[in-house]
């Protein structure tokens, strides 16, 4: 393990807590949207953030005057040069409680994209790609596990994250 990856994680717990308790005071309730974003063969696209452990789903926070989808396509090209070129199906609503008791996550599924290349590791994102569900990274995070085994397993959906 880096020298960064020993920071971040002896530092993550209270940069979350700062971060929500900040939240919190800025907004009532927050939202998060995710994407599942499926190549050709059933791969699902992951991000590895620099600010918090394990492998995500793309996604980030809904701004203010922004709606879910807006928040999808943005957060989609931010992290992985992902443009929609069609609608994404609404997989579930998901309160995230170990997050925030005001934290609530909008998951779609994404299958109909283009994608030019990978995006350069950058300061939010040091590393993303495609996996194959069997395959996923060991550190992808439970409640990412859990998404993908709902669409892709159709195992039924819990309400919160995990």
């Amino acid at each position: 393990m880096t020298a960064l990856q020993n920071l971040r994680k002896r530092f993550e717990p209270q940069l979350r807590r700062v971060m929500h308790l900040y939240w919190r005071i800025a907004r009532g309730m927050t939202l998060g949207v995710r994407g599942v974003v499926l190549d050709g063969s059933n791969r699902v696209f992951l991000v590895r953030h620099s600010y918090i452990s394990g492998w995500h789903l793309p996604g980030g926070g809904v701004e203010v005057g922004e709606t879910v989808l807006e928040a999808l396509r943005r957060e989609l090209m931010e992290e992985g040069r992902i443009e929609l070129t069609d609608e994404p199906a609404l997989h579930g609503l998901f309160f995230n409680g170990h997050i925030s008791r005001r934290d609530h996550v909008a998951v779609y599924v994404v299958r109909q994209f283009r994608q030019d290349r990978l995006p350069e590791p950058n300061r939010e994102i040091v590393e993303c790609g495609f996996y194959d569900a069997a395959a996923l990274p060991a550190d992808t995070t439970r409640g990412t596990r859990l998404r993908i085994a709902e669409v892709l397993d159709f195992k039924a959906r819990t309400a919160t994250w995990r």
